[in-house]
This record gives C-alpha cells, sequence and structure tokens, in this order.
C-alpha cells in the first residue's frame, strides 16, 4: 500500500470514529421520527402547555417531556396539516368528528388522518390530564364513579396498570365515559382514539416506549405505578362534567 494510500485509510477510519461517536452520543427519539423545526401551518396546532417539560419531575423526566410534545406531538400536527392542506374536508372538520367517522375521510389519506388525528387527540388529552403537584386519590364525581363502575380505587389502579403492562408494543389504556356517566376501561394500539369506537375518552395513559424509555428503559411496571403522581384530578373531573354534559370533544 502506498503512504498516500495508508494516510487515506486512516484519514477514512479516524472520520468514521468520529462520526459514529457523535451518533452514539446523539439524544434518542424513540418509536417515532422528529418533526422538521417548522412545521407546515395549517388548522390544525400544538396545544399550550400549562406547566413546563421539567414539572412533573421525578415521575416523568424533562427530556422526555421535553421531546414527547415537540417531536412526537407535533409530527402528529405536521402530518395532519399535510393531509390538510390537499384535502379540504380533513381541514375543515373537528377532528372528534373525523375520528369518530374514518370513513367518510378520503380512502387514500383515512390512514394518515386516524394515524396522526389519533396521535393528536391522544396528547391533547394527554398533556391536559397531568400536572405539577398532582396524584393523590381521586376527588369529586370521578372518585365517585370510579367506585361505582371500576370497582374502588385501588381496584382500578391495579386494574388499569394491568392492562397497560399487557399492551403488546405501542398503545395507550384508557377511561371512557358514556353518555350516562358510566366509565369503562379500554386499551387502544397505536394511536387508536375510543372515538373511533364510539366512546369519548376522559383520561389515559400512553405506553409508547417514547413516553418512558429515557427515564424507565424497559420498566413499563414503573412508569404506570409512577404516572398516577402526575394524575390531576381537578382537570379529570372538569372533563368528566363536560362529557355527561356533552361538551367535551377530545
Amino acid at each position: 500500500m502506498t503512504q498516500s494510500a495508508t494516510s487515506f485509510s486512516r484519514r477514512s477510519l479516524i472520520g468514521f470514529g468520529a462520526a459514529a461517536l457523535a451518533v452514539s452520543a446523539a439524544p434518542k427519539v424513540w418509536a417515532q421520527a422528529a418533526t422538521p423545526a417548522a412545521p407546515p401551518a395549517g388548522p390544525f396546532s400544538l396545544p399550550k402547555r400549562a406547566y413546563e417539560a421539567a414539572a412533573l419531575e421525578p415521575h416523568i423526566d424533562a427530556m422526555t417531556m421535553d421531546i414527547h410534545y415537540t417531536r412526537h406531538h407535533a409530527a402528529f400536527v405536521a402530518g395532519l396539516n399535510g393531509v390538510a392542506k390537499d384535502h379540504g374536508v380533513v381541514g375543515s372538520t373537528p377532528l372528534n368528528k373525523l375520528l369518530g367517522d374514518l370513513m367518510s375521510v378520503p380512502e387514500a389519506v383515512r390512514t394518515a388522518v386516524r394515524n396522526a388525528g389519533g396521535g393528536h387527540a391522544n396528547h391533547t388529552m394527554f398533556w391536559e390530564v397531568m400536572g405539577p403537584g398532582a396524584g393523590g386519590a381521586p376527588t369529586g364525581d370521578v372518585a365517585a364513579a370510579i367506585t361505582k363502575d371500576l370497582g374502588g380505587f385501588d381496584k382500578f389502579k391495579t386494574d388499569f396498570e394491568a392492562a397497560g403492562l399487557r399492551v403488546f408494543g405501542s398503545g395507550w389504556v384508557f377511561v371512557t365515559v358514556g353518555s350516562d356517566g358510566k366509565l369503562a376501561m379500554v386499551s387502544k394500539p397505536g394511536q387508536d382514539n375510543p372515538l373511533m369506537d364510539k366512546q369519548m375518552p376522559l383520561f389515559g395513559n400512553d405506553v409508547w416506549e417514547h413516553a418512558y424509555y429515557l427515564k424507565y428503559q424497559n420498566r413499563r411496571a414503573d412508569y404506570l405505578k409512577g404516572w398516577w403522581n402526575t394524575v390531576n384530578w381537578t382537570k379529570v373531573n372538569e372533563r368528566y362534567a363536560a362529557a355527561k354534559a356533552g361538551k367535551l370533544t377530545v
């Protein structure tokens, strides 16, 4: 091998090693791709969070919250706006109506609306039902409904966590509420939302790996237990009252 070839090989190896080191040190984004810095404008937008990314520490870490909100949720919004750009009916229809009647969505974009629309609705609910200084036992009408319909809070927590563990791969666990105020528990794969089955989501937990992996790694059970410390029962009661009044949308 000539001296120039040897030098080239060494330079290539050094360059490759540096690149590999940079990749290994880069922050990981779990499960779903990040969005561009400026997602396409359109009729759908990220909801404004009522608390900072670090507000749910130590139960959910700030990096997870930041990536979850600014990349994963933003990706769903960008996806919906991308569809709406070429299909006006998507942009002009309320999200709960789109998800509640997917068969009316143009077939060419139905899967995109299901995934991006479900993800947008799920996460909009998710941020709302959590908060700093929250947790503890449920209060008000929701506490009474959990006792009546779900066997009491202790039993419900055990059942809810078990349902979260049974989700194979990625998905959600929800509590739904009927027009009569009755509660039920259901799990969904991917970003499916109970609205797709004519059910109204009251609250729920995200068991996609991107929701917990940076802090809990593969310990989903620990995440499910820790999540109760973030549940804002005041907001859940507000959603419950709105659902019974027919005013809750997602």
